[in-house]
């Protein structure tokens, strides 16, 4: 970063967190003074003219927002008195149908426009406080001077259509970010452009004040990104698009990439940079685009929730968001399916065994070798079910299979399925035709109600006593063998998790796993299903059978799939969504370091293994290796328990040293309870991290009676403020001002495969971080460069009741 000069509101005042004091002293010292207060002066002038201009456009948007809401009244009044038309005389029924239909077409539209206007008010408003946050100067085509532009969180033009302000995903915007003085060149409608970059201020305006301002050559200068970091951590993620890195914005705009892989260590800003890259391809391609079509795997709830405020601070709406156990949990009703966090809670570390078997099931090789079961399947290896109406066979098996093999062999699997559920259904209707003569249904005609005959009859008219009677009971017939059509439509009449058994039943055992393993895995399958219960490792390989057989499961309509924490996701888990949305572009983004149930990957192999599963025609790899979350003492502190943390770069923002607190096991409970009380009087949010859930329920026993404290789980929804209790797993993704690492002892931590989890945990932390333990440390944190933490003992002493 190329400082160049810096401007401040208040020269005799010479004071903003994270500004380095050199750097104060030379402003004071600088020649420059006197040029800067007058430019300041020019820019604060037309940030009034534009925020008046704002204030006046927000006016006349308000009165259009009023009329839209009076419109949608009347509209809505109008289709409520429409509704009630007579519906008795058929042309009456024809003209009021359309009449309805055209209201609701009026109500959705009016609807759509009252949103719309409210969303330009909201942006307004925020453009009104900060209505921009740098500044570039190109040069014009004659060379011969060059004309301001001015980047914000949106765009606003005047009454002449002249842009005041541009989008910061505007095309030229990406001069502010990628830019440095000099010749530039960025993408139009029209064409590539080549201009010269002549000046790049960036400003801080609160309140319509500017508070700061600076010209530099890069992307954001280091103070201005020191202020940002510097801030209390929030209840949700804070968007900043005014502090976006080149590295950053090269994930944004990419717009040309079937398989974006974003790896980046902890802190890197890469679901900040996801995010903004969403709201960017709205922009991008909003005429053919919408939040819809996207979406996020999270990794929880609580980290869904956290997230939740960044797209609509953008002024676009949420793309859709779920976690990993919901969308299996969706595709297996009836079944528990196992989540990542009961998967880490009940077996974190497996026997060299049962690794091996579920390293083989996660692989790439269990899902061609699933591939290649279904190709081979004849007629006869088909596991086809009963259907079955008040405990009989409606449809036996055995006529399906019969069906099923009707069709010529030379049609596709999933074909000759479409091809067996039309005919199910035909026959079904048939039955349904000929169960209505039957003297039970006479019996439920005669028994009828009011009630129930005018909701099966409505407003129709019958020509004789007999038509009547055969519409009333083809409804009750209907109404019988509902659960006969949606197993039809459902296609349970293939078991599915019969024919998985016979799939490892076919498959030969992989090299390295003993037959042993090899059967038990297939009785603890039954054993579950029993209880009702599916493993995560079997969710996609499952699935993945299933739909390959009847030609179900996949949605065509998502164009981009965004997975968060992707090293916890298995290959086959990858292969099974490109199965599920095979129209789509997957940008995936994690940090191998903070990976769960594997070793540590690296970046260019993990490429090249999603490359190559996945099947995609360009893929393209962005490594962030800059922290940016953490104070620099605490970046360090974290890169050094990794063996290749030498690659993990710090930013320079100050602040003390991690804590290494050794408490002997009779003075712990004290100790942290001083230690958590001294953290809450300094700081907003405070995290105690653990291993587990049962550890997590232990510490809130021991500190619930001394504070406030929020124990969460799995299903929390919410991120609140003071001292939060959580399982590491958790937390992934979150971050905290302050940190408290759980019991770091010897015997917890004992050997190097804990290495990633202590990583996690003291990454999480923006600017505190403290390690203590009952009994012994970690060998894992002594064996660290003294350099890098403080030791500590805590005295004893009275502790002031919350």
């Amino acid at each position: 970063m190329v400082l160049v000069k810096g401007i401040f509101n208040q020269p005799n005042q010479l004071t903003y967190k994270g500004f380095a004091p050199k750097i104060v002293q030379a402003f004071k010292k600088s020649k420059w003074r006197d040029n800067m207060d007058s430019e300041q002066k020019q820019e604060q002038t037309r940030v009034d003219r534009v925020v008046e201009q704002i204030k006046t456009e927000q006016v006349h948007i308000e009165d259009l927002y009023a009329k839209a809401q009076q419109e949608t009244k009347n509209v809505e009044k109008n289709y409520s008195q429409n509704a009630k038309v007579n519906m008795i005389e058929a042309d009456d029924r024809i003209e009021t149908a359309a009449e309805i239909q055209q209201q609701k077409g009026l109500v959705a539209r009016t609807i759509e426009n009252e949103a719309i206007l409210n969303r330009q008010i909201t942006a307004l408003k925020e453009l009104e406080k900060s209505p921009y946050f740098g500044r570039i100067d190109i040069k014009g085509q004659d060379e011969s001077s060059s004309e301001p532009l001015y980047i914000g969180i949106s765009s606003f033009a005047d009454q002449n259509g002249n842009f005041l302000v541009y989008d910061w995903r505007a095309p030229i915007s990406n001069i502010y970010y990628n830019g440095t003085l000099g010749k530039v060149s960025y993408d139009t409608p029209a064409g590539h452009m080549t201009t010269e970059l002549v000046k790049k201020r960036q400003f801080v305006i609160n309140d319509a004040k500017i508070v700061h301002m600076f010209d530099i050559n890069e992307t954001v200068g280091d103070e201005l990104l020191q202020a940002a970091l510097g801030e209390q951590n929030d209840e949700y993620m804070r968007n900043i698009v005014s502090t976006i890195q080149k590295e950053q914005n090269d994930i944004i705009r990419d717009t040309t990439s079937d398989l974006l892989v974003v790896q980046g260590v902890a802190g890197s800003g890469k679901t900040s940079a996801i995010l903004q890259r969403i709201a960017y391809l709205l922009y991008h391609s909003r005429a053919s685009l919408n939040a819809d079509e996207i979406v996020l795997f999270s990794p929880n709830r609580l980290y869904s929730r956290y997230i939740s405020d960044v797209l609509p601070s953008l002024g676009e709406r949420n793309m859709r968001q779920l976690t990993l156990a919901e969308f299996f949990s969706r595709r297996f009703e009836g079944l528990s399916v196992e989540s990542l966090f009961d998967r880490y809670e009940n077996n974190p570390k497996l026997a060299l065994q049962e690794q091996a078997l579920q390293d083989w099931q996660e692989s790439a090789e269990c899902i061609h070798a699933i591939q290649e079961y279904v190709e081979q399947l004849s007629v006869a290896d088909l596991k086809f079910n009963d259907i079955n109406h008040k405990g009989e066979a409606f449809f036996a098996k055995e006529e399906i299979a019969a069906i099923f093999a009707s069709f010529p062999t030379s049609i596709s699997l999933p074909n000759r399925f479409v091809k067996t559920k039309n005919e199910l259904i035909r026959r079904l209707q048939k039955r349904t035709l000929q169960e209505i003569k039957k003297d039970w249904v006479q019996e439920r005609i005669n028994q009828i109600g009011d009630e129930q005959y005018h909701n099966i009859v409505g407003r129709r008219h019958f020509k004789s006593y007999d038509e009547e009677n055969r519409f009333i009971g083809s409804a009750i017939v209907k109404q019988s063998f509902q659960i006969i059509d949606d197993a039809i439509y459902n296609n349970y009449f293939i078991d599915a998790y019969q024919q998985y058994q016979d799939f490892w039943q076919w498959t030969k055992t992989p090299e390295g796993i003993h037959e042993e393993t090899w059967n038990n895995k297939i009785n603890n399958f039954v054993q579950n299903l029993e209880f009702h219960k599916l493993n995560l490792t079997d969710a996609a390989p499952l699935l993945m059978l299933r739909d390959l057989i009847v030609g179900s499961g996949v949605n065509r309509k998502f164009q981009y799939v965004f997975v968060d924490e992707m090293q916890d996701y298995s290959i086959a888990q990858m292969m099974y969504l490109k199965h599920a949305f095979p129209k789509a572009k997957f940008t995936l983004l994690g940090d191998s370091e903070q990976s769960l149930f594997k070793d540590v990957t690296a970046p260019q192999e993990l490429l090249d293994h999603l490359e190559d599963a996945l099947q995609v025609h360009k893929a393209n790899l962005i490594t962030l290796n800059r922290s940016y979350r953490s104070t620099a003492p605490i970046t360090k502190f974290a890169a050094a328990l990794l063996p290749d943390g030498d690659q993990i770069q710090a930013f320079s923002r100050d602040g003390a040293k991690p804590l290494v607190i050794e408490s002997q096991p009779e003075n712990f409970s004290s100790n942290l309870i001083q230690l958590c009380q001294t953290e809450l009087d300094q700081n907003g949010s405070v995290a105690i991290l653990t291993k587990n859930q049962t550890e997590s329920i232990a510490v809130e026993k021991l500190l619930h009676k001394k504070f406030h404290t929020h124990l969460l789980n799995d299903g929390d929804l919410s991120l609140p403020k003071g001292l939060v209790i959580l399982p590491i797993y958790l937390a992934k993704g979150l971050e905290f001002d302050s940190v408290i690492v759980y019991n770091t002892s010897d015997v917890n931590y004992h050997n190097t495969k804990w290495r990633g989890t202590l990583y996690t945990m003291a990454s999480r932390a923006m600017h505190q971080l403290s390690m203590i333990s009952n009994g012994p440390m970690s060998r894992l944190i002594l064996d660290l460069n003294s350099d890098l933490f403080e030791e500590k003992e805590l005295p004893k002493k009275s502790l002031k009741q919350n």
